[in-house]
């Protein structure tokens, strides 16, 4: 079943894939909707759990920035079901691939990882290879364009981590 290089699938036999940020109002939830959606349109919603979190605790229970979700929903993704939530020692049960949005976040996520866990952590945007940064910028303080190059950048790395992944669904007939 590990045929792939990948770790072995959850209990419940799907690609389970947790994106981390800081606060988990900007960049994680923007990956969250964009990948789920990505999922959705390629029919494979029922072989993967998607979720998002953040290493701080300041936002937990509040919906996405509305900067982020207005800038995502005129883009086509809809994030207002999500809720801020903390990293906790279940996701390392729960999820075999954390990507994280920066290398803050990355270290911060890494230092949380207990041993037993099979998985693989790691930044989100050079999934894509073809991008030329290797962080996803926080436009939390930032101005309105910031809120658009998160969707871009996710959208790549999305599109690359789907096309990554999609290898190793089990077909189901």
């Amino acid at each position: 079943m590990n045929t792939h290089n990948h770790p072995a699938h959850n209990s419940d036999n799907k690609i389970s894939v947790l994106f981390g940020c800081l606060g988990n109002i900007c960049r994680s939830p923007t990956a969250h909707g964009v990948f789920q959606l990505l999922v959705n349109n390629a029919g494979l919603s029922s072989s993967f759990n998607i979720d998002s979190c953040g290493t701080g605790d300041w936002h937990i229970g509040q919906s996405p920035d509305n900067r982020s979700a207005a800038t995502a929903l005129a883009r086509g993704y809809d994030l207002s079901a999500l809720r801020a939530r903390q990293i906790c020692a279940d996701d390392f049960d729960r999820f075999e691939y954390i990507y994280a949005m920066d290398n803050a976040n990355l270290v911060d996520i890494q230092d949380l990882c207990p041993a037993s866990f099979n998985g693989q952590i790691e930044l989100f945007l050079p999934v894509a290879n073809n991008l030329v940064v290797s962080e996803v910028p926080d436009p939390y303080y930032g101005g309105v364009n910031g809120f658009d190059n998160v969707i871009d950048l996710v959208e790549s790395a999305s599109i690359a981590l789907l096309n990554k992944l999609k290898n190793s669904v089990e077909i189901k007939p």
